[in-house]
């Protein structure tokens, strides 16, 4: 007896209407991360603490229009293109504040702390910058992360654009390093858990980096 072939994996760009699922998604793929689930320590408050951070971060990536994500945003990946910020001036500025209502002063000055340290490592030279790549535990082993990672790397390498990441957990070094990545540097956070930073250079040297994901 045959059994039904898998429906083809299919990116798209996120809209608004997909913020709360691709909230979701983050934060079930971030919860038990080696970096992100320590840095809310409170396992009862997490989600809820982790969620109004990533709710940030995915609302704004948005006016890029690359926040990819698989059909129903299963998977979901945020890209910031060449020569952009993660987050506006007026979001980095309320950002300490959001962080303290949602999680305390303490999980505050350390998540600021590593975002500095971060963005002190960040290359200066341009390219599309990988912040978070994640899938919701619902929908974990079906390749939906890394069928959304080619498929993203497949359009920026058509842009000629080279690709940085911060990559949170070590199991995961392999898989980047698969698909053309290579690691530059080690960054050691207070808890003493190390962050590696790393790079794929551009595939294809073409106009547009900093286009439109289609």
């Amino acid at each position: 007896m045959s059994t039904p072939a898998q429906a083809p994996f299919r990116m798209r760009v996120a809209t608004r209407a997909d913020i709360d699922a691709v909230v979701g998604t983050l934060t079930t793929a971030f919860f038990n991360d080696p970096l992100w689930g320590p840095a809310f320590p409170d396992t009862e408050r997490r989600a809820v603490q982790a969620a109004a951070m990533w709710r940030l971060y995915a609302t704004s990536a948005l006016r890029h229009h690359w926040l990819l994500v698989s059909e129903n945003a299963e998977a979901a990946a945020v890209w910031i293109p060449p020569g952009r910020e993660e987050l506006t001036r007026e979001e980095s500025d309320r950002l300490p504040e959001l962080l303290r209502r949602a999680a305390g002063r303490d999980v505050a000055e350390a998540v600021m702390t590593m975002g500095d340290q971060f963005a002190a490592a960040r290359p200066r030279h341009p390219h599309f910058y990988l912040t978070l790549l994640g899938v919701h535990d619902r929908h974990r082993g079906k390749g939906l992360g890394m069928a959304l990672l080619a498929e993203s790397l497949a359009h920026i390498d058509a842009l000629g654009a080279p690709v940085y990441l911060e990559s949170s957990n070590p199991a995961n070094l392999r898989r980047y390093e698969s698909v053309g990545f290579s690691p530059v540097q080690e960054i050691v956070v207070a808890t003493g858990h190390v962050v590696t930073t790393m790079w794929r250079p551009a595939a294809v040297f073409g106009p547009g980096a900093g286009g439109h994901a289609h």
